[in-house]
């Protein structure tokens, strides 16, 4: 009992500053469904990436579950979920941060060369960089490095030291480094549009960047069929720009980071932009 009053007494403290939270079981794993939700009789997704509509009253939506509710959080459902709590853990994303977690020395290093400095907490085999912002949530950016914001939880362990600096561009460069056939997709997109030879046909980049505008916000504002949206937008960008040798990684990375922020996996979109160009064809 002297242990879960305190951790109950900092979800509220968290709570009443604007964080996010949600308790976590042994294991530093967070409760997994309850009956009414489970198998995804709730309409919400059984892997928990994505809260859908599921209103159960309890904690058992990961993430999805954080609240700064103190009724909420002091609810039966929620007591009894303290009462076996070992740690308490917050939602970054929803509170406009991401954490970058650094696993291990090693990585501590490689981030006190590359990225600048900002709120730092220790951890027990490395730290946290705490900055202010939200991007999608990536594992393995790099060895030892994960990127918590977005569809994610991380432990709070303390206030830190240091300021919260700005979500620098460098850190969201690291989501958008993965070398998979997807990443790589637009460099192999140099086939000419036929009658044009190599030339681009968009005369000037406002042209194309607008699209890539237009296309994040199509995605962006997608309420339901996500998947669909997604792949329908691919699509019409490709069939736009695919094929004159302009769309480049860059723009790629936008539409990749618009649909994972609405919940999408790297893996579907991958398999999205590949339905999206076999569907072209040649």
């Amino acid at each position: 009992m002297t242990q879960q009053i305190p951790l109950r007494r900092v979800a509220l403290t968290l709570a009443a500053a604007g964080l996010p939270v949600l308790p976590l079981r042994a294991g530093k794993a967070p409760f997994g469904n309850c009956r009414q939700c489970a198998n995804n009789a709730c309409g919400g997704r059984p892997n928990m990436k994505t809260a859908g509509p599921c209103q159960c009253p309890g904690v058992c939506h990961a993430w999805a579950a954080a609240t700064t509710d103190p009724h909420v959080l002091t609810s039966p459902p929620w007591t009894a979920a303290w009462r076996r709590a070992v740690c308490v853990a917050y939602h970054p994303g929803a509170a406009g941060l991401t954490v970058v977690d650094l696993d291990n020395a090693a990585a501590v290093a490689w981030a006190r060369e590359n990225l600048p400095a900002t709120r730092t907490v220790e951890t027990t085999r490395g730290e946290h960089w705490i900055y202010r912002g939200a991007m999608p949530s990536h594992n393995a950016v790099r060895p030892g490095v994960d990127i918590k914001s977005l569809t994610a939880y991380a432990r709070w362990l303390a206030n830190g030291a240091g300021v919260t600096a700005p979500l620098p561009d460098a850190v969201r460069a690291l989501a958008v480094k993965d070398p998979s056939p997807a990443r790589r997709a637009p460099q192999s997109l140099t086939v000419p549009l036929r009658g044009h030879g190599c030339e681009c046909p968009h005369r000037t980049p406002t042209y194309l960047d607008r699209g890539i505008t237009m296309a994040v916000q199509r995605i962006t504002e997608a309420r339901e069929a996500v998947h669909a949206t997604v792949y329908r937008t691919f699509l019409a960008v490709l069939s736009t720009h695919g094929r004159c040798g302009c769309l480049t990684g860059a723009h790629v990375a936008r539409l990749f980071t618009a649909a994972q922020a609405k919940g999408e996996s790297p893996r579907h979109c991958t398999d999205a932009w590949t339905n999206a160009l076999t569907t072209l064809g040649p």
